[in-house]
């Protein structure tokens, strides 16, 4: 690639390039120079806790050594269309059946997230006969057409109106729940008892498939109460509709498990990846889908897919990536980081606009709100994307980001998800800046006219 010189890389991408959920005016990019672990340096060779793994998929760390040799043999691997069947394909698919749920049979791959939620909603219809689809509230499952009518959040408007049948239900959101709940497991009755309703309002016979993030990621990392996806899974069990786990984001060890759904008594019917399959060094996603949804497909032809199915650059990327999990032992390396960080975050809660702090792994959130006793939100729903560019989140998370310590918010909720490289000593310099920053921002702009509690 030619090299050019940094104004001329921010002119080129101003005039050429659409940057997503922003108001073009507004957007004034970085240029990454260098990446290495959990930092990255811009072009002033400033340097950066990366804190979100950019967008919830650098889970091995910027300049992976082993990733890198790989790339040096790419020129070795031959291209081939889907129907083929190449060595880096087949190799990753048992890695991902050998690590998924054991009722786990056969895996179909996708470019990425957004594209593998719209594939297995085709699968689930295929399979069952039916045509709706039910997802959550405060979901976020991409931005296709087919992911956007499953997304529950403010930016599924631009697909509305949308595909008939995609139909919405309640996420468990204790901390903003009106219900005060005595314990998780009566919060769990209640929410369940609501979607049983909901599907018998619906019709079961019509109901393909119950498509859930087992936890909301982006939309504050909503950890459910007790025995609610079991449950969840019983009633899908009762109606015979199947159950789909976007595991998109919260895959691949974020949690401190594999997948999320590792942490809890069930198994899904169907699971979709991407993200820390390759850890973005290669986009790649899929569907992992049960010995009963892949028997179905003995006798009857899978009517879908696309170019580039199991693409051989990617496959080999994510075959690499499965060992790096594995021979460095990041799973247990991301769980006990995890612990590391919900102390700290437990503690933030002294904070007088620290309304709540949810975490599980390296996955976690903290919700910044006005008044803690009314739980008054610091931005509207469905008021950021390029909406806000002024408010109280935005000037946080650019005080945030002025600091080294780079993340983004949706909402009220500051994701914190770093590289599962994350040392013990990186974790807790990180939360000092975070700390001092959110100090600072109470000091000076949301409480400015009284006194605050941060001791």
């Amino acid at each position: 690639m030619k090299l050019i010189d940094d104004r001329q890389i921010k002119k080129e991408d101003q005039q050429y390039i659409l940057h997503s959920w922003s108001k073009q005016k507004d957007v004034h990019p970085k240029i990454i120079k260098k990446g290495e672990g959990i930092f990255f340096w811009d072009e002033a060779d400033k340097k950066y806790y990366d804190m979100c793994s950019q967008l919830v998929y650098l889970n091995v760390g910027h300049s992976h050594p082993k990733l890198l040799e790989e790339f040096k043999h790419i020129g070795e691997i031959p291209l081939a269309a889907p129907g083929f069947a190449t060595a880096s394909k087949a190799e990753l698919a048992r890695k991902i059946i050998d690590a998924a749920p054991d009722n786990m049979a056969k895996v179909f791959f996708a470019n990425g997230g957004a594209d593998s939620n719209d594939h297995a909603v085709k699968i689930a219809r295929m399979v069952t006969g039916r045509y709706k689809i039910f997802s959550r509230y405060r979901s976020y499952h991409g931005a296709t057409f087919g992911a956007g009518n499953l997304s529950g959040e403010s930016r599924r408007f631009t697909v509305e109106p949308g595909i008939p049948g995609f139909i919405k239900f309640d996420v468990p959101y204790l901390y903003r729940e009106v219900v005060d709940f005595n314990s998780e497991e009566e919060a769990t009755d209640f929410y369940l008892a609501r979607l049983n309703n909901q599907i018998l309002y619906e019709g079961p016979d019509s109901i393909a498939a119950i498509f859930m993030e087992p936890i909301p990621g982006s939309n504050g990392v909503l950890i459910p109460p007790k025995g609610y996806l079991e449950g969840v899974r019983q009633l899908c069990d009762k109606y015979g509709i199947l159950m789909i786990c976007d595991e998109v984001m919260s895959g691949f060890g974020r949690t401190g498990k594999m997948f999320a759904v590792d942490h809890f008594d069930f198994q899904p019917d169907m699971m979709t990846f991407a993200k820390g399959v390759t850890c973005g060094y290669s986009p790649l996603g899929g569907v992992i889908v049960s010995e009963k949804v892949a028997k179905y497909f003995d006798d009857h032809v899978l009517m879908t897919g696309l170019t580039y199915s199991g693409h051989t650059v990617s496959t080999q990327i994510g075959c690499v990536t499965m060992d790096i999990y594995k021979e460095e032992q990041l799973i247990e390396h991301a769980a006990a980081m995890g612990n590391v960080l919900a102390a700290r975050l437990e503690k933030m809660r002294r904070f007088d606009s620290v309304g709540d702090v949810r975490h599980i792994g390296l996955f976690a959130a903290v919700e910044i709100v006005k008044n803690k006793e009314t739980k008054e939100p610091i931005i509207a729903y469905g008021m950021d994307y390029g909406r806000d560019k002024v408010g109280l989140m935005s000037r946080f998370v650019s005080m945030l980001i002025e600091n080294g310590f780079y993340t983004y918010s949706h909402e009220s909720s500051v994701l914190i998800a770093p590289p599962l490289v994350i040392t013990e000593q990186q974790i807790h310099e990180a939360m000092d800046i975070f700390e001092k920053v959110l100090a600072e921002f109470e000091k000076d702009y949301l409480f400015a006219d009284k006194t605050v509690t941060t001791k």
